[in-house]
């Protein structure tokens, strides 16, 4: 019954900014950019071991001077790591076509896929249907000698319908998404070894857009389902969440500002099959978090202040109630030097579309709780004194409870496997890094990232195997890592570049086997060349050093392997 009220409370959050007064617009003041897809590479191939490691770090408003900033590279949110990735999206200006379509294939089965289309249809109403599929399907080495070959498979594919109608000072949004994984597990796995994960969700939000109002908001609710076919041997588990988010801002002056955000997250989980419903259930927990995060900003020429606390409350999983900072200080002197403070936390949801994320070959045996970051500090320095050219010296302290790891686990007897476990300790990082890119005109930019990070875990472990000691909470964390990227644009039809990407792991010693783990150490190539208008080719390799690492523990990638394909935007 509990559960129920705060449904309903989310629900009655969501309807309350329904109420305002809906008045005509004369003019379109929202929407005025169409996010379309375009040809730019990304040429660095995102590591899901960044999870949980280095968030961003909340870039500063330079208003005296156009100055560039950026701070780490992006966590990864695309799955598997271990396939290629095309390219990514550029926001351009409206004269742009509305469709683009594109397909690629290379070796190793790699394939990709993408169709969008935005319909205009009314000054006040726009529709954007999206489809994209993505994956391998190849042979690869295991890894430590195995002899044997892994027939692996990954297939992505992913549907969206979003739709916008402008009122005359709210927005209205409405949309739906599917998701379909299919893949396989390595030689060693489960007797099933197929596995499939399914999603969708359909999201109603409301936004205000007059800026003359006393109160801005913006809010709305998700009905998210998601199904995993198996879960070790007790069946799949099906996970439903209703997800409601509101913010509420008032300004005291043209320079400061107060707001309260307010996220609830109600999920309830079952097994498919009745009999292991309380394995199932041990697992993954039924719960309802609430996040609350009141703060206080104020911006002007020379300081960005953002003062708040999250505090959060859980019930039926884990701690109920944890505080932690949200706060940001940054100081602008001589146009373009930032001097910044940032202390940050917060709960991560370890929902399933989470732990797919993080590692969807992973079958938890074990209660999987949230991941809370107590905290994560950060002070640093940033410029930019000539133009094109800026860096980023920082350093700082993260603090995890119940951080995710990924550890090798077995069944026994039967038709028991091996498997990769999850299991949760606290963990804390002490890290320091710089960054730095130059952009000349439009021919050329070189973009640099290094970061060292020292980390602690619980007690270090000894088996029967080996006899050094050796922590495997700490396996798959990066301790030093370098990222490279140059892009380049010697014709006005051309782009080339090039990256390269080196993780040396936190903890090397693989005890089971006694050997170590290689570092990731990738170079890849990509270009793109407009044939005529509306029609480009695209071209990439990835891992042209032929090096065998792990991006997921004891899962080998692919060797050396291209991708190539046509784009048309019409």
């Amino acid at each position: 019954m509990k559960r129920n009220h705060y449904i309903f409370l989310g629900m009655a959050l969501v309807a309350l900014p329904s109420l305002a007064q809906v008045q005509p617009q004369s003019k379109d003041t929202t929407m005025n950019r169409t996010v379309v897809v375009e040809q730019e590479y990304n040429p660095i191939i995102l590591d899901a071991s960044k999870v949980n490691v280095l968030p961003k770090v909340e870039e500063p408003v330079v208003n005296k001077k156009e100055v560039e900033y950026a701070i780490s590279s992006t966590p990864a949110s695309n799955i598997p790591v271990g396939t290629m990735q095309a390219y990514t999206g550029k926001e351009v200006q409206p004269t742009s076509k509305p469709g683009y379509v594109r397909a690629g294939y290379g070796n190793y089965g790699n394939l990709d896929l993408l169709g969008n289309y935005l319909f205009h249809l009314s000054s006040r109403d726009k529709l954007n249907v999206n489809f994209s599929m993505d994956g391998m399907n190849g042979t690869l080495d295991m890894p430590y000698g195995d002899a044997r070959k892994w027939d692996a498979h990954y297939y992505r594919t992913r549907a969206a319908i979003d739709y916008l109608h402008q009122f005359g000072k709210i927005d209205l949004s409405v949309a739906g998404h599917f998701g379909l994984s299919n893949f396989n597990y390595e030689p060693y796995g489960f007797s099933f070894k197929k596995q499939k994960f399914t999603s969708g969700d359909l999201h109603f939000g409301v936004k205000s857009t007059d800026e003359t109002m006393p109160l801005q908001f913006n809010a709305e609710t998700n009905l998210m389902l998601y199904d995993r076919q198996h879960n070790q041997f007790f069946g799949g588990v099906n996970e439903t969440q209703i997800r409601t988010k509101a913010i509420v801002s008032g300004n005291i002056s043209d320079e400061q500002q107060i707001s309260i955000a307010f996220k609830m997250n109600n999920l309830i989980y079952n097994n498919k099959r009745d009999f292991y419903n309380e394995e199932i259930k041990s697992i993954f927990k039924s719960r309802t978090v609430v996040d609350l995060n009141p703060y206080y900003e104020l911006n002007n020429d020379d300081w960005r202040l953002h003062l708040g606390a999250n505090v959060d409350f859980s019930f039926g999983n884990g701690k109920s109630f944890r505080v932690s900072p949200d706060v940001t200080i940054q100081y602008v002197f001589s146009d373009s030097y930032v001097v910044y403070a940032n202390a940050t936390g917060g709960r991560q949801l370890n929902d399933l579309r989470r732990l797919e994320t993080y590692n969807p070959y992973s079958d938890p045996s074990n209660e999987v709780r949230d991941t809370y970051e107590q905290l994560n500090a950060t002070s640093g320095f940033k410029a930019s004194p000539v133009t094109g050219l800026w860096f980023n010296l920082f350093a700082g302290y993260q603090n995890l409870k119940d951080d995710l790891y990924q550890i090798e686990n077995s069944w026994i007897g039967g038709t028991g496997g091996n498997f990769i476990d999850l299991r949760q300790t606290s963990t804390n990082n002490i890290y320091a890094g710089l960054s730095a890119s130059y952009t000349y005109k439009d021919l050329f930019t070189l973009s640099g990232e290094g970061i060292y990070r020292h980390w602690k875990a619980s007690d270090a472990y000894t088996d029967n195997v080996s006899s050094p000691n050796y922590n495997p909470a700490l396996w798959m964390k990066p301790e030093t890592e370098l990222n490279f990227k140059a892009e380049i644009h010697p014709i006005p039809a051309l782009w080339l570049n090039i990256g390269y990407q080196y993780i040396w792991r936190a903890e090397r010693y693989y005890g089971f086997s006694k050997t170590f783990f290689p570092a990731v150490s990738d170079l890849n190539i990509g270009a793109t060349y407009h044939l005529f208008k509306g029609v480009s080719v695209y071209a990439k390799a990835d891992n042209l050093l032929n090096k065998k690492f792990q991006r997921y523990l004891l899962y080998p990638t692919e060797g050396i392997n291209f991708l190539g394909g046509l784009s048309f935007r019409f």
